[in-house]
């Protein structure tokens, strides 16, 4: 025998919590966007990062000790 289901008689609360997004939860995603899209369309201003030699050293001799 099924046991009977209550429904609540008005919609259910979160105790008075807005329900709006805040601002920077639509202006970070727009902002990527945009971002990304002006480097899509002007891959010219990409451009990779200069290191420094002894950073470079640095990374190359972890990749080595990690291959070990």
């Amino acid at each position: 025998m099924p046991a009977p289901t209550h429904t609540r008689p008005h919609p259910a609360t979160r105790g008075g919590l807005d329900d709006r997004l805040p601002w920077w939860a639509l202006a970070l995603p727009t902002l990527a966007f945009v971002t990304l899209l002006a480097l899509i369309l002007n891959p010219s201003d990409a451009h990779a990062a200069a290191g420094d030699p002894a950073i470079t050293h640095l990374f190359e001799r972890m990749r080595q000790v990690m291959v070990r």
